[in-house]
């Protein structure tokens, strides 16, 4: 698999086999990810894998703490504005028409969110740490190394899913992994073998062409 096959291949997997990842295959993945660009070599992140009982126990740690709350750092800027408004629209709307749950069904709307705290379903949960004080200029490092994260894993069968509404239990997790008082969790990733088998699994999100988003000049 090239670079190219790699990025369309990789998509955000929603349901997950129970089959284990093996430590030595996680270790393998972050290996390769560790060589992701970051400005000035700083490497602003830290990983904390969880699987077996360590997951099940911040599984717990969610369910109990639910539905949390966001701090100073939102996953999504108030007031969304277009286009980015409609985008995240329609793609609510794709994955819950794929799922079968329509708008007024919010009982089961909100049932299937929920499952970000179950990692839908995969064996390994990674969280990433970064300190505090760091500036945006890390937090995109740190957006650039989960990406090859994901990336090095679907190189490998890996399928992932990254998980900012973990951004929501900052506060509990941050006691779970006493963390020191400088550092802080920015989100979490879902890791394992993807399951064909679920139609959740077949969403495409939809991107602006080049056209859209580039200029070019003096070309």
């Amino acid at each position: 698999m090239n670079v190219t096959e790699a990025l369309k291949a990789r998509i955000s997997v929603r349901a997950f086999k129970p089959d284990p990842l093996p430590e030595t295959l996680v270790r393998e993945i972050l290996d390769i990810a560790r060589f992701a660009p970051s400005g000035g070599n700083l490497q602003p992140w830290k990983v904390i894998a969880v699987s077996g009982a360590e997951r099940d126990e911040v599984v717990a740690l969610a369910k109990a703490n639910l539905p949390g709350a966001e701090d100073d750092r939102p996953v999504y800027p108030a007031n969304l504005w277009e286009p980015y408004r409609s985008r995240r629209y329609k793609l609510g709307e794709d994955m819950y028409a794929l799922l079968d749950i329509p708008r007024e069904n919010k009982g089961a709307r909100l049932m299937h969110l929920m499952q970000n705290y179950e990692f839908f379903g995969a064996p390994v949960g990674l969280f990433f740490v970064i300190e505090k004080a760091m500036g945006h200029g890390q937090w995109a490092h740190m957006g650039m190394f989960m990406q090859s994260v994901a990336l090095a894993a679907i190189e490998r069968g890996v399928g992932s899913c990254m998980q900012e509404a973990w951004a929501r239990m900052r506060v509990p997790l941050a006691s779970h992994f006493a963390l020191p008082d400088e550092e802080m969790i920015y989100c979490g990733m879902a890791l394992g073998y993807a399951d064909e088998t679920k139609a959740v699994n077949t969403l495409r999100a939809d991107r602006a062409s080049v056209d859209e988003f580039a200029t070019f000049k003096g070309f």
